[in-house]
């Protein structure tokens, strides 16, 4: 049996990566979050429950350390933003323990969370919307309008808006406040996620595009595969040029000429990584056997599948909630 750890176990990828795990058969699933109501610490055994601080508090990384060497965890799969560039920065300490963490290289995440460094990065690989720091020479001419104005930093779709004409852009460049702001030119079609996984040595294994069809709060609630070789490709070729090693959700539009040119990267899981699994494509456990260094499959392929959401209760007894921290 193998010891993992999965944290975030709140959120909707963290539970998605439980459920396939504890799937297999052959792992001791541990779960943590920073708050004891997530619902995910309620589906593994009350043995391994724990509680971690926030992923930004400075406390984060050595506690999260402490309980991979008190529980003997040998795999740690981390699936929130703030986590992962934190714990990927003592992937040294973490397998100096005997835990791998299951998520991508420092570099990686990175060149992820900089959106300026990613548009570079995949420049010369795929189809890349033009990308301008505001507040660089000439960052305010040149531009087809509409416009996206967007932090260089961030996930989701947070700070984004639309800007429609040279006035409102120049406003915005006069009004900025030392945030690092992007121009970047507006893809009209149609918007992708691409949930993409490669193995260590970078070989993708596979790429399953997918459309939102209908979002409530922010969050797919319905959704279906697409097969689509010209966006399998695209995201093939921007998981190589960020040098890729698990899986990330990359996020694709097509142009005015339906090409897909590159949004963004998030390199982690979904929240929406079920309907990956459920098209024949297990991302969380072929991570699993990756990392450990097993064989993996060569050819995969999925189906065409359509998901709806719906909420869903845990009933359990009060004395297996987590004490407050």
């Amino acid at each position: 049996m193998t010891r993992v750890l999965v944290t975030g176990a709140g959120g909707p990828a963290g539970i998605a990566v439980i459920r396939s795990l504890a799937a297999r058969g052959d792992v001791e699933m541990y779960a943590a979050d920073m708050d004891r109501w997530a619902s995910g610490l309620y589906l593994v055994d009350a043995g391994r429950r724990r509680l971690v601080p926030a992923g930004r508090a400075p406390e984060f990384v050595e506690e999260t350390l402490a309980i991979c060497a008190a529980d003997g965890i040998e795999v740690l799969f981390p699936t929130v933003d703030v986590e992962l560039p934190r714990l990927a920065a003592v992937r040294d300490r973490l397998e100096e323990a005997g835990t791998i963490l299951a998520s991508p290289a420092l570099e990686t995440l990175e060149t992820c969370l900089d959106k300026l460094a990613l548009a570079g990065a995949c420049e010369g690989h795929v189809r890349v919307p033009r990308t301008e720091l505001l507040g660089t020479p000439g960052c305010t001419t040149g531009w087809s309008y509409p416009v996206i104005v967007k932090p260089r930093r961030g996930a989701g779709s947070r700070g984004v808006r639309l800007v429609r004409d040279q006035p409102e852009l120049e406003a915005i460049q006069a009004g900025d406040a030392g945030e690092d702001l992007l121009v970047q030119e507006h893809l009209p079609g149609e918007e992708y996620s691409v949930d993409t996984m490669a193995d260590l040595s970078g070989r993708v294994l596979a790429a399953v595009p997918r459309a939102r069809l209908r979002v409530d709060s922010g969050v797919s609630v319905a959704g279906i595969t697409i097969h689509d070789d010209e966006l399998i490709a695209a995201a093939t070729a921007v998981a190589r040029a960020i040098g890729l090693t698990s899986v990330a959700n990359i996020q694709l539009k097509r142009a005015a000429d339906g090409v897909p040119g590159l949004l963004e990267v998030n390199p982690r899981f979904p929240g929406t990584m079920p309907l990956t699994i459920a098209s024949g494509i297990d991302m969380p456990s072929l991570t699993l056997d990756a990392v450990l260094g097993r064989p993996t499959p060569e050819g995969l392929d999925f189906r065409e599948i359509a998901n709806v959401r719906y909420l869903e209760d845990r009933f359990l007894p009060l004395d297996e909630i987590l004490p407050q921290p």
